[in-house]
């Protein structure tokens, strides 16, 4: 009897015991584990103190304060809205200027019907190119900086003015195709700080033509037509392959029959001809986090080794007009340039990364040259930025006013 009732016992704990445990899967199944759903909004803010120092006379100071936002989201299954816009507001010493600048980034609506069809209609950035240099198929970048906050290229194709567009794409398994259509909104570019300036990016007609297939795992060209009003079409190809586990190299490819920059800047005739614009390049990433790129940029429609020693003998009028007048485009001022880059993650310890760059004409051997050191936290970057412009008077780098600048910008993401 007490061997039975000790059975008894030990049944009614264990029963217990299992209800207790599936009472608890119960409630653990009943439990709602919650997920936070990243935001559609991004903002940050840039506060940078800026030391400049000019081929002549004292260093001068300078403060900027710069806003970016952006907003992804959906209003329905297949409707999404996008819209990017920063504000830069600078403070600059002697002789006394402050500078106010809004760049309305992106604001356009996209709607997709079907999985494989997406049609857009706004402001969008289109930035087209595999190199890292120089972009020969970027073709919608002329006009589009209306304030540079970096001389770095990322930044230079990241913080400009997007071009209102008509755009449908198409995509497969394989492969995308892409048309749009960019009207003309305005004559001529507005300067006022707020202003959406269409007349920078909508001046003339445009469209483009884009298609993407898939021929290996590692190789998928792309083929472009770019035409705009007036002119005849320009043809673009990107191309990027593995070398290695580790290389990977690049080629960027535009061409079609055009003036030469030097015609188009000071008004001479016509001399039109087929030119080419070509960037080649390879980048190398080690095991440390350490990758380093060598690129090779080459310009037909730029001034060759003469061309450009006879401007600089010229009058300074003429000089000026034409380096102002390819600044805006965002091209190169000679024909051959090489561009070297590079960047360490984690360099000596972790969230510390290092890049930097420089570029050199081949044609007067002047050269670009910035460093950034970047320390990131959660919410935080802190950087501390170096850039130097050297080469003989009016070279490529050498005739820009500041020869040396330095930056220490501290930024935080909301």
């Amino acid at each position: 009897m007490r061997a039975l009732a000790l059975a008894g016992l030990l049944m009614a704990a264990t029963a217990s015991a299992d209800d207790a445990d599936d009472a608890a899967l119960a409630l653990a199944d009943k439990t709602q584990t919650k997920v936070e759903a990243p935001s559609a909004w991004r903002t940050s803010a840039s506060a940078a103190l800026i030391e400049s120092q000019p081929r002549s006379g004292d260093a001068t100071h300078a403060q900027r304060l710069s806003v970016d936002t952006q907003y992804d989201g959906r209003f329905a299954s297949n409707w999404r809205v996008v819209f990017a816009d920063r504000l830069d507001l600078a403070w600059r010493g002697e002789p006394t200027y402050d500078d106010f600048i809004n760049t309305l980034k992106e604001a356009y609506v996209s709607w997709q019907p079907q999985p494989q069809n997406i049609f857009d209609l706004g402001r969008v950035n289109l930035r087209y190119g595999v190199a890292t240099g120089y972009n020969p198929t970027d073709f919608f970048r002329a006009g589009a900086v209306r304030s540079v906050v970096s001389v770095a290229p990322a930044s230079l194709r990241e913080n400009r003015l997007g071009t209102a567009i008509v755009r449908g794409q198409t995509f497969w398994a394989s492969g995308a195709l892409t048309a749009l259509y960019a009207p003309k909104l305005a004559d001529r570019p507005n300067t006022s700080p707020f202003s959406p300036d269409f007349g920078s990016t909508n001046s003339e007609q445009r469209w483009l033509f884009a298609y993407s297939q898939k021929i290996t795992a590692d190789f998928s060209p792309q083929f472009l037509i770019f035409g705009e009003a007036h002119d005849a079409p320009q043809f673009g190809l990107n191309l990027t392959t593995l070398l290695s586990d580790a290389t990977v190299a690049y080629l960027e490819w535009s061409g079609g029959t055009s003036p030469s920059l030097h015609a188009e800047a000071l008004g001479l005739p016509d001399d039109n001809a087929f030119r080419s614009r070509t960037a080649a390049g390879a980048t190398y990433t080690a095991p440390s986090k350490l990758s380093l790129t060598v690129e090779y940029d080459y310009n037909g429609a730029a001034l060759d080794d003469d061309g450009w020693d006879a401007l600089r003998a010229g009058p300074a009028s003429a000089y000026l007009q034409y380096r102002t007048f390819v600044q805006t485009r965002q091209d190169l001022p000679t024909r051959r340039s090489v561009f070297l880059a590079a960047l360490w993650q984690d360099a000596f310890f972790l969230h510390f990364d290092i890049s930097g760059f420089q570029r050199i004409d081949a044609v007067d051997h002047s050269r670009l040259s910035f460093i950034e050191g970047r320390y990131h936290w959660n919410h935080a970057d802190l950087a501390l930025q170096w850039q130097r412009n050297s080469g003989s008077p009016s070279s490529d780098f050498g005739a820009l006013p500041q020869e040396q600048v330095w930056q220490l910008v501290a930024t935080y993401f909301f």
